[in-house]
């Protein structure tokens, strides 16, 4: 089966690809941030005073702060104000993943698709990339969808597939929704309705 011009087989979709400011804005939008070091923190990464960014961070992400965590591990990984370490990036995304912050779920689902810092598993960065989904990341809903898709760390399921992408549209990922119309054709009105029912049941965790 092939849909055409879709991006659904590409293996990753780094969340960073510009700088650590496109991560503090998506931070910025996706949550409150708590007035203090951290707030002050991801204003110094915005203004690309990346050293105050880390002295401001760094001691948050010590004490177990998720979103210092998650851009401390971004440092890391562009190399901002620290070496680059796609290493010490992971064990820093794995510890705010682990306390449930989407954005660095999605980065170490990332790592483990490249092989950057972590051994490359398709399996668990399919992991990370659900537990990311499963809390609204629209771009972690498309590439689920993409995972059941084409059967790729998770069993093939055209239902799983359209439902996943039709929430990656309706969040506004690019492509998302021409993916998941080009499965229609090769998939039964009970299971289109079916997709479409679990989509409109769905919730972020």
């Amino acid at each position: 089966m092939s849909v055409r011009g879709s991006k659904a087989d590409s293996r990753s979709e780094p969340r960073i690809n510009v700088g650590l400011a496109a991560l503090v804005v998506s931070l910025s939008l996706a949550a409150p941030v708590v007035a203090g070091p951290l707030e002050n923190g991801v204003k110094a990464a915005n203004r690309r005073d990346y050293a105050t960014a880390l002295r401001l961070l760094r001691p948050l992400a010590e004490q177990g702060n998720p979103k210092a965590q998650g851009l401390l591990g971004l440092m890391y990984e562009i190399g901002k104000a620290v070496p680059q370490d796609y290493t010490a990036a992971a064990l820093w995304y794995r510890e705010a993943a682990e306390r449930g912050d989407r954005l660095a779920q999605h980065n170490l689902a990332v790592m483990y698709a490249n092989g950057r810092g972590v051994p490359q598993d398709e399996a668990e960065s399919q992991r990370w990339y659900r537990k990311a989904a499963e809390q609204g990341d629209a771009s972690a809903q498309s590439l689920v969808g993409s995972a059941y898709l084409f059967g790729r760390g998770a069993p093939k399921d055209l239902v799983q597939a359209y439902m996943w992408l039709n929430l990656a549209a309706r969040g506004g990922e690019p492509g998302a929704a021409q993916t998941r119309d080009g499965l229609e054709p090769f998939m039964t009105a009970e299971q289109i309705a079916e997709a479409q029912r679990l989509t409109r049941e769905w919730r972020p965790k």
